[in-house]
């Protein structure tokens, strides 16, 4: 949904106003619409996010992302209101692991411990042994004794790149997102000939192809990290499309090239439509009325919170 100057302007003054009467904060992740990110109290991946949700000493939550990672901030912090501006902010990958069959898949292998990426809904995290963000798979997997056999789940490709990165043998769930499996390689080949000096960077949940002709690959916040700091003066940039808003303040002068995908549409970026449902009109909505609210019954809370504080302990 497209809004004009005027109404993103009265949205975000009700937004302000609202948060200031309810000691609320408002978390975003990098993908939300840029409007969103402007108005965020925080803007970070889910490591990020994680850790500011944890530590957050605001009443009420307003998680700008999707469902996964409002229940995330849910489980961190019991005792406040988390609220996100639509329900219907799914996640494919977490939609690609069902706890019914996550519960049967661990079946198959009882001397296996259990990682598991924390794009995935709050039932798989408590039964898994210990969750990771992109940020920190390779930390924890890496912390893991060597002779411990290990199910990754459920992104198929970030378990191959992190196989490859420790030296690991890992049970891989069959999951992928449909936001990086959207990739062409046959385009970015095509845009490395147009730009020869043009560094590729990819996110690691992307198809192998591009992960292997990458020059760099990290999460979301490592990858604006390595394009500010890197003498590069040009990118092809392998994420969901609101990266982009950040990277124009954050690596000014530098040229950003969205990485295409397969199909041939007015974007030549890649969107995910799941992110994007949020908007501000939605999140001055559920600020006024404290709703949609995540509401997680409190076994399952303290069963997801073990593995997310193994987590948090090894990422600090």
């Amino acid at each position: 949904m497209q809004i004009n100057s005027a109404q993103k302007i009265n949205y975000s003054q009700k937004i302000i106003e609202l948060k200031k009467q309810k000691n609320a904060v408002i978390l975003a992740h990098y993908y939300q619409r840029p409007e969103i990110q402007d108005i965020a109290d925080f803007v970070g991946d889910s490591l990020a996010l994680a850790k500011n949700a944890a530590s957050t000493t605001a009443d009420i939550i307003v998680f700008a992302g999707v469902h996964f990672m409002a229940e995330t901030a849910k489980i961190l912090n019991p005792k406040k209101k988390v609220l996100v501006p639509d329900m219907d902010a799914g996640c494919s990958l977490a939609d690609s692991c069902s706890a019914e069959a996550f519960k049967q898949f661990r079946q198959l292998y009882p001397n296996h411990i259990a990682v598991t990426y924390i794009n995935c809904n709050a039932e798989v995290k408590a039964q898994s042994d210990i969750i990771c963000t992109s940020s920190n798979a390779k930390q924890i997997v890496a912390s893991i004794d060597k002779n411990q056999p290990i199910l990754f789940s459920p992104d198929k490709n970030l378990g191959r790149y992190l196989m490859k990165e420790t030296d690991r043998n890992m049970v891989l769930w069959n999951g992928a997102c449909l936001v990086h499996e959207a990739f062409s390689f046959h385009k970015v080949l095509q845009l490395c000939a147009k730009h020869p000096e043009a560094k590729i960077v990819a996110h690691p949940e992307s198809d192998r192809q591009i992960i292997e002709i990458a020059d760099f690959i990290g999460s979301t916040s490592a990858m604006i990290n390595f394009i500010q700091k890197s003498e590069a003066k040009s990118f092809i940039v392998g994420t969901e499309a609101g990266i982009l808003h950040q990277l124009k303040s954050e690596a000014v002068n530098k040229e950003i090239i969205p990485m295409p995908v397969q199909d041939d549409n007015a974007c030549a970026c890649s969107e995910c439509g799941y992110m994007k449902v949020n908007t501000l009109e939605k999140i001055a909505a559920c600020l006024s009325q404290e709703s949609p609210e995540i509401i997680l019954q409190e076994d399952l809370i303290q069963r997801a919170l073990l593995p997310l504080q193994k987590m948090m302990s090894l990422s600090n």
